[in-house]
This record gives structure tokens, C-alpha cells and sequence, in this order.
């Protein structure tokens, strides 16, 4: 049954390539580098608040210019409002920080001939595109202890009052990756990867800041003392009520970018159907 399914699979990724008579392989890889994020906390600046991220690839190349490809990707981002030189978000006083797991699946295209058991064909550009299911969790600081701002609703999400979201932002989000890259061989059946990948996502509270300021008594009424400390940490004094907290015109976006070494494990394409039992 086993050797049924992996011809089957095989049949169906390979189609195109074998009516070019390319000889698919597969290839597994590692992949290091950095993330960080772009929404209300961090409008405009790329490669600022970035953290380490680590994860691996699979790709399974149907031609010299067509790879399937599936990605497990875990990062750090984050965002503070006190390391802006926007005097606005210096007195909103707001942060966040998060962990994201990624798990992608998609298509890489080469911009040239490219296998990575040949050095006749030993370089190419690439761009990917993806679907992803991404997972994601805003935590924020007080008093040295880190609190999930997702229950505390700081906005009055799933309130039912006027001007607030009528359900909690969902912590599991789908994504679309999308990315440029450069990847070299180095020997037969080993390459590096240099890329960088932009997530667009459909959510705006990566960072838990989209809508406008509640009345701070109606947040404490609603939620506790606990939510209308994280809902206004603003350094002025006066009510902010139903002034902008963020704005709900852009989604929220993330990156990862950095390095991939890919190996192809196998010297037989483990879809040659000769030797089959």
C-alpha cells in the first residue's frame, strides 16, 4: 500500500516534468535568519525590531524552473511604541510581542535553469508565492510579567458596543507568503538559499492595535482592571475615549528573510519507478 500512495503522489507531481523529460528530485534544507513586523506599532520601517527565526524547507523540483515548496517557520516579532521618534506613538506608550509558527505550502519559480545535482545550471533568482497557516499569540509586559492581550479584548472586541469589532481577533490566521531569493550550488547535491519573504496577512491585531480608545471605566466594567491598564498606557493624562488607538486601514504584515542550506538526501530520484517491488 505504502509503494501505491508514493507512486500515485509521485504520477501527480511529476506529470509536467516527465513531458519534459526533466528528472524531478527532491531536496530538504534548513533555514536561519531574522523576522520582524510591519503594522500600527512599526508603520513604515523594514529590518527594525527584528528577531531570530530558524525553521526547514522541502522542495521538490518538477523542472529547471518549477519547485513545489513547504516551509515550517517559527519567529519572534515584536513592537514598541517608546523606541519610535513619532511623538504620537511615544505618548500612546503602547507594545507587543509574539511568537509565530508558519507552516506554508506553494510554488517556487526560477528566473533561470537551475538543478542542484548539476553545475551546468549552478545559480538562479527566485521568486515563491504560498498559502500559509500561521499561528500567532500578542503578549505584553507589566510589572515584569508578561500578560496575553487577546482575553482582555483591549478594545472591546466581541462587546457589542459601538464602534468595537464584533468577535475576538482569531490567534489562527491563513497567510500568503510572498519572496524573492537567490540560491547557488555549492557541490553536487548541496546549495545555499539567500531569501527574504513578505507575509500578507487579513488581520490587523498581530499587534493588538486597530480601533479606537473605549472609555477606560467601560473596558474595567467589561473585562477588569487588568484590560484597561493594557487599552490606554498613554503617558498624557485626560480620557482618550474614541480617539484612534491605531487605524484599520492596513493590515498588519511580517518577514522572514535569511539563509537556506538545502541537501538533496537521495542519489535516486525516489520516484524513478525502475526497481520497484
Amino acid at each position: 500500500m505504502r509503494a501505491l500512495f508514493t507512486a500515485l503522489v509521485c504520477i501527480l507531481l511529476s506529470s509536467s516534468a516527465l513531458a519534459q523529460g526533466f528528472k524531478t528530485s527532491s531536496e530538504v534544507g534548513f533555514f536561519g535568519g531574522g523576522s520582524y513586523y510591519i503594522g500600527d506599532l512599526n508603520p513604515r520601517k523594514h529590518f527594525v525590531y527584528s528577531k531570530p527565526a530558524y525553521g526547514g524547507i522541502f522542495r521538490y523540483n518538477l523542472s529547471t524552473r518549477h519547485s513545489l515548496r513547504f516551509n515550517v517557520t517559527y519567529g519572534n516579532i515584536y513592537g514598541e511604541d517608546s523606541e519610535s521618534s513619532d511623538s504620537y506613538q511615544v505618548d500612546r506608550n503602547l507594545s507587543f510581542k509574539t511568537q509565530v509558527l508558519e507552516f506554508a505550502f506553494g510554488v517556487e519559480l526560477d528566473l533561470f535553469k537551475y538543478r542542484i545535482n548539476d553545475m551546468k545550471y549552478p545559480i538562479s533568482p527566485y521568486f515563491f508565492y504560498q498559502l500559509a497557516y500561521t499561528r500567532i499569540n500578542p503578549k505584553a509586559e507589566l510589572d515584569g510579567t508578561e500578560y496575553a492581550l487577546q482575553p482582555l479584548a483591549t478594545e472591546g472586541q466581541g462587546s457589542g458596543l459601538p464602534g468595537t469589532k464584533n468577535n475576538r481577533y482569531k490567534l489562527n490566521q491563513f497567510t500568503v507568503p510572498l519572496g524573492i531569493g537567490l540560491k547557488f550550488n555549492l557541490r553536487k547535491r548541496v546549495a545555499i538559499s539567500i531569501e527574504y519573504g513578505i507575509r500578507k496577512t487579513f488581520t490587523d491585531y498581530i499587534d493588538d492595535v486597530s480601533g479606537n480608545y473605549l472609555d477606560v471605566d467601560a473596558v474595567t466594567s467589561l473585562n477588569g482592571p487588568l484590560a484597561a491598564e493594557f487599552s490606554d498606557r498613554s503617558l498624557s493624562e485626560g480620557s482618550k475615549a474614541g480617539l484612534n488607538r491605531g487605524t484599520s486601514l492596513n493590515k498588519d504584515w511580517y518577514s522572514f528573510y535569511g539563509i537556506m542550506l538545502t541537501f538533496k538526501p537521495f542519489k535516486k530520484n525516489i520516484c524513478d519507478m525502475r526497481g520497484w517491488r
